[in-house]
């Protein structure tokens, strides 16, 4: 009698998802002096990477980003804001974007799931659709950091503002030049940034980054051109 012997089959592997290389670490803070109008000191900005963390299954970067205006101008708008983004290590997509507001004397805080098209939800509760690479506006400053400027003629984002959907177009203006801050000196390359929405560009706003030419590709400097005025954000001796 014949001795039948079944083929023994392939072990099926899930492929996995590599993180993206990133220059900045955990434990990052950068703080930032903003002028705004005609007041040179009219807030403070923070960015940290406070850690990274699973979320629900995903591996992802924990960004914030934390304003407080500083007088005079808190006497005339009072605010202390904290944001937090929760980013995909590998894909860069914003899981989760946090804002905890406290403005003119008024509180709110949202929470927000991000889901691409075409994923399942994770997270409890109701969850906004988006396109897929889609990040939120916080993740899309720290995606800008990650960027070989050197081999990228344009970097297209899809960004989530909590309310629409716009898409950052930003592309190296010339090379590194020295960028003079109140924590130094910088040799420093500009990112500049046109916000399109439906294909259409807002020609009333405009973004420029200025990235240090060192390993965490620091920002030096952020400038923000909006309808009720510039916004200029400058490094600041670490505290």
């Amino acid at each position: 009698m014949a001795l039948l012997i079944a083929p023994i089959a392939a072990p099926v592997t899930t492929p996995v998802s590599k993180d993206q290389p990133m220059p900045f670490r955990p434990g990052e803070t950068l703080n930032y002096r903003v002028s705004w109008a005609a007041f040179s000191t009219a807030a403070d900005i923070q960015l940290s990477v406070p850690e990274r963390r699973d979320l629900f299954g995903w591996q992802t970067w924990h960004f914030r980003a934390t304003a407080h205006t500083q007088s005079p101008v808190s006497s005339l708008f009072p605010i202390d804001d904290q944001f937090d983004s929760y980013t995909d290590c590998a894909s860069l997509e914003s899981r989760q974007f946090e804002s905890h507001l406290d403005e003119l004397g008024k509180a709110s805080s949202q929470v927000q799931h991000l889901v691409p098209t075409g994923q399942q939800p994770k997270a409890p509760g109701a969850s906004v659709v988006v396109e897929p690479g889609t990040r939120d506006a916080l993740g899309a400053l720290f995606t800008i950091r990650g960027a070989d400027w050197a081999r990228t003629p344009e970097l297209r984002i899809p960004v989530y503002t909590g309310r629409d959907v716009y898409e950052m177009r930003g592309r190296r203006d010339a090379a590194p030049q020295p960028v003079t801050v109140p924590a130094g000196v910088y040799s420093a390359q500009r990112i500049s940034i046109a916000v399109f929405q439906h294909d259409k560009e807002l020609t009333n706003i405009h973004l420029a980054i200025w990235l240090a030419n060192d390993p965490a590709h620091t920002p030096v400097v952020m400038q923000a051109t909006l309808p009720f005025g510039n916004i200029r954000a400058e490094l600041s001796p670490q505290k």
